[in-house]
């Protein structure tokens, strides 16, 4: 029963995950194409209320037209639609899941012997949630120290992102080096993401508030409010789709489980900004198609470097029997896939149920090499060439 619940813990804040993710990628890629849309109104009456840009747009039958104001009127309603719980629900569904499949099974998911030997599971869990706050820390420090141009206002974006690129590509390594690969992928993206919340929490959500108590109390508004939520929203447009990939990557065990799968996870996360540049640019008019040469090269260059190298000839071996492959199954995989409460209803302590997974086992076992999970039980190379040669047998 655990199990089963489990089970529904996970899809269903996966679901919810999922849903606000949407939402506030949405919402952010809307927002930063809606900015380099926007052109300097015509009409008199429009500059007089101190529109600053507009734009008109047709969706779903009906007509749009945005307008945008520096400052705000002086008759700013009460009620403002607000864009932040979209980023909290995507942080606290996503720190959930995290817990529920990670945290409380450190010992099978965030640890892997093979990659280091932790004293105690508590001690992974701890590392795990340091690299969370170790990232955003340096990643504000940054902001704070170096985003700043020459003549001390807020934007010098260069140095702050070449910091959390460097940082980044540390991170990836460091937890290669300390956690099992699908869950050092999950945790850079982790970093990343807690990074972008926090932006939303600490800074963009905060100031605005500020800048309005201010309007409203009838004093002039603090510029660094706005000029500091703008580098904060910007630097979130960027972090985005390499967060997005670094959480759908640890789902492929031929990523996570390459040998340098921290340059795997970098050049995947390189090849996601190089796309959003793309998306940036041509919502500004330019046609910035080198941005797409870039990260089609990133791809190609990565799966060429981790296409499986052709195996040497060798004498034809002898036909495996489905015997062999039980007692396999029996020493490898049955701890987690028997009885009633196997994983994902996948039994595999039968010969008819090995033989009805046969492609399944084939795929998660061989080629992906994801199973066993972390390789808990061990299985060896041998065996797992043996497996492949039983699954591609006619």
């Amino acid at each position: 029963m655990d199990i089963y619940l489990l089970d529904w813990a996970n899809l269903l804040l996966r679901w919810l995950h999922v849903i606000t993710v949407i939402a506030w990628i949405g919402a952010s890629f809307y927002f930063v194409w809606l900015d380099n849309h926007l052109v300097k109104p015509t009409a008199d009456d429009l500059r007089a209320k101190g529109v600053d840009g507009e734009l008109w747009a047709v969706h779903g039958g009906g007509f749009y037209n945005p307008q945008k104001y520096l400052v705000a009127p002086g008759n700013l309603p009460k009620d403002l639609h607000w864009f932040y719980w979209e980023s909290y629900w995507t942080w606290m569904s996503g720190f959930a899941l995290f817990v529920v499949l990670y945290l409380f099974n450190a010992s099978q998911m965030l640890i892997d012997p093979r990659v280091h030997a932790w004293g105690a599971p508590w001690q992974a869990v701890c590392a795990a949630l340091g690299f969370l706050v170790v990232g955003t820390a340096v990643y504000d420090i940054a902001c704070l120290t170096l985003g700043r141009t020459r003549d001390g206002q807020i934007g010098n974006d260069d140095r702050v992102l070449a910091v959390v690129a460097a940082f980044v590509v540390f991170a990836s390594w460091l937890a290669c080096q300390l956690f099992a690969g699908r869950a050092a992928f999950l945790i850079v993206g982790a970093t990343l993401a807690t990074m972008m919340t926090a932006n939303v929490a600490h800074w963009i959500i905060p100031g605005q508030k500020k800048v309005i108590a201010q309007m409203r109390a009838g004093q002039k508004p603090d510029p660094i409010f706005g000029q500091r939520g703008k580098q904060r929203s910007v630097h979130n447009t960027w972090f985005g789709l390499p967060v997005l990939i670094a959480m759908l990557s640890n789902h492929y065990g031929m990523l996570h489980q390459h040998p340098h799968n921290w340059a795997v996870l970098c050049v995947l996360m390189a090849a996601g900004v190089a796309i959003r540049v793309f998306f940036v640019k041509r919502h500004k008019g330019v046609n910035s198609w080198g941005a797409v040469v870039l990260a089609l090269a990133l791809l190609a260059g990565l799966i060429t470097w981790m296409a499986p190298r052709p195996a040497p000839a060798v004498a034809a071996a002898a036909p495996v029997t489905l015997a062999q492959v039980q007692a396999i199954a029996t020493q490898r995989c049955l701890a987690c896939h028997t009885g009633e409460a196997a994983q994902k209803g996948v039994r595999l302590d039968s010969a008819e149920a090995l033989t009805a997974h046969r492609a399944q086992i084939y795929q998660q076992v061989v080629v992906q090499r994801a199973m066993p999970l972390n390789n808990a039980t061990q299985i060896t190379d041998e065996e797992r060439a043996l497996i492949g040669r039983w699954a591609l047998q006619p």
